[in-house]
């Protein structure tokens, strides 16, 4: 995870993803270099649009964060889901133990 964080920070620093670049940051931080490791994520990286995948990856990552506020001032409506959710909760644990009793019926 370290070589994926030494490259990060280089992207973000507007430097370039080179071997050389991602060992003088290793080496700064006192993680131990492996080089074959090293070759292979500068190989990698290379097909890879790095501002694309972290738009992509922090899209999942801010949806349920923007939507706790809104959970936190629920209306008075909010038990009654909450009810409806137990619910259904209970409907499913009684058709899983349908099933099952339907499995051990058939191992006898």
């Amino acid at each position: 995870m370290e070589y994926i964080y030494a490259s990060l920070l280089l992207h973000h620093a507007g430097k370039q993803v080179s071997e050389e670049s991602l060992k003088k940051v290793l080496e700064a931080a006192g993680i131990s270099v492996d080089e074959v490791r090293i070759k292979a994520l500068v190989a990698a990286l290379k097909e890879v649009n790095i501002d694309e995948v972290i738009k992509s990856a922090a899209v999942p990552v801010a949806a349920p964060a923007a939507a706790a506020p809104a959970a936190a001032k629920a209306p008075a409506g909010a038990e009654e889901e909450e009810k409806k959710e137990e619910e259904e909760k209970k409907e499913e644990e009684a058709s899983e133990e349908e099933i099952a009793a339907g499995l051990a019926g058939l191992f006898g």
